[in-house]
């Protein structure tokens, strides 16, 4: 082996060490994205929730068809783009707060997202995180119609590298933030996966959305 591939393999390790754990990942995201819905009352029915049917099946295999794709060196996604809700938004880096709360995206933008950079690079192997805000004071923000997604749709993600990871959905569920399932939602599947999340549930002045919507994508063809 090369000098030069040795010194990529240690950068690839040292950059592995410094994510976080899975449990920590799970813990940070349960508490972190506690993103407050401020509707103006414009929008008091509240953004779709996932339909029942939409629940991802845990017991299939997480097969791809013949041809399977394989996974990506690292980049850094550059936009997310969901056509079937209209998304098109920038994704910018977003680590862990000093509180130890994942940093979410800036609110005053309504068309932002955040990778976390705790996780893989999107089509890598094993699963990537984006998060983005349900609303904000002024209205719907970028994932607001994410519980609307169905199986089948695709989540494009536009890497930093010029190559485009898309995602197929298998799964769109909400899930109570004080019983958030970390290690269905984050553990890695042993291929390229995706998870797209955002405030959800059930909403109060007090306390804000009650659960997260989680869209559970895996990769299947790269552009």
């Amino acid at each position: 082996m090369s000098a030069s591939e040795l010194a990529e393999l240690a950068e690839e390790e040292e950059r592995r060490k410094k994510r976080a754990p899975w449990g920590v990942i799970a813990l940070v995201l349960l508490t972190g994205i506690a993103l407050i819905r401020n509707g103006s009352g414009e929008f008091d029915v509240g953004p779709p929730q996932p339909a029942t049917a939409a629940a991802a099946d845990t017991h299939a295999p997480a097969t791809v068809a013949a041809g399977a794709v394989q996974p990506l060196p690292a980049s850094p996604p550059d936009r997310v783009r969901i056509p079937t809700i209209r998304v098109d938004a920038p994704v910018l880096p977003v680590g862990l707060a000093a509180d130890g709360w994942v940093g979410a995206p800036p609110p005053e933008d309504p068309n932002l997202a955040g990778w976390f950079t705790g996780a893989v690079t999107p089509g890598e192997k094993g699963t990537a995180v984006v998060v983005g805000h349900v609303d904000n004071k002024q209205g719907p923000a970028v994932f607001y119609n994410l519980g609307a997604l169905k199986k089948g749709n695709r989540v494009e993600i536009a890497r930093k590298d010029g190559r485009t990871a898309v995602f197929e959905i298998y799964g769109i569920e909400v899930f109570a933030k004080n019983n958030f399932p970390g290690d269905r939602v984050y553990a890695s599947k042993g291929a390229p996966e995706l998870r797209v999340i955002t405030c959800g549930g059930g909403f109060s002045k007090k306390h804000g959305y009650d659960g997260n919507v989680v869209v559970f994508a895996r990769l299947v063809e790269v552009r």
